[in-house]
């Protein structure tokens, strides 16, 4: 079952394409805290990661995403991105979750904030 899984899906980790293509083109670059995995291409045109589990682009470090953009050209292994003190810790994207933002006043709220500052229009 998990060979058709991968032969046929994407979205459940890297398919029998991709983990082929790895091993015949691929070269191992280094590793993030979530276990995701990077590669690039022997000339250094094409770059990748193979995620440890869910695949969802938000998941990739900032240090990590400014490598495999090509806006660094060292990876984060080899020249290790400086973190200014006032940086958060990376967080995955929430959207479409129950851990989404909601602002005040949205009606996704469980207790409604009822509004005294405005007086619906009525017809004459």
């Amino acid at each position: 079952m998990n060979f058709l899984l991968r032969t046929l899906t994407w979205w459940n980790g890297q398919t029998l394409g991709t983990q082929l293509f790895t091993a015949r083109k691929g070269t191992k670059v280094g590793e993030d805290e979530q276990g995701n995995i990077y590669y690039r291409s022997r000339d250094d045109k094409k770059r990748w990661v193979i995620y440890n589990g869910v695949i969802e682009a938000s998941r990739i470090p900032p240090d990590w995403h400014g490598w495999m953009h090509f806006t660094y050209d060292e990876p984060p292994t080899d020249q290790p991105f400086v973190h200014k003190p006032w940086e958060k810790p990376h967080q995955e994207n929430h959207t479409g979750t129950s851990a989404a933002y909601v602002p005040p006043g949205s009606i996704r709220l469980a207790q409604p904030v009822e509004r005294r500052d405005y007086e619906a229009w009525q017809p004459e």
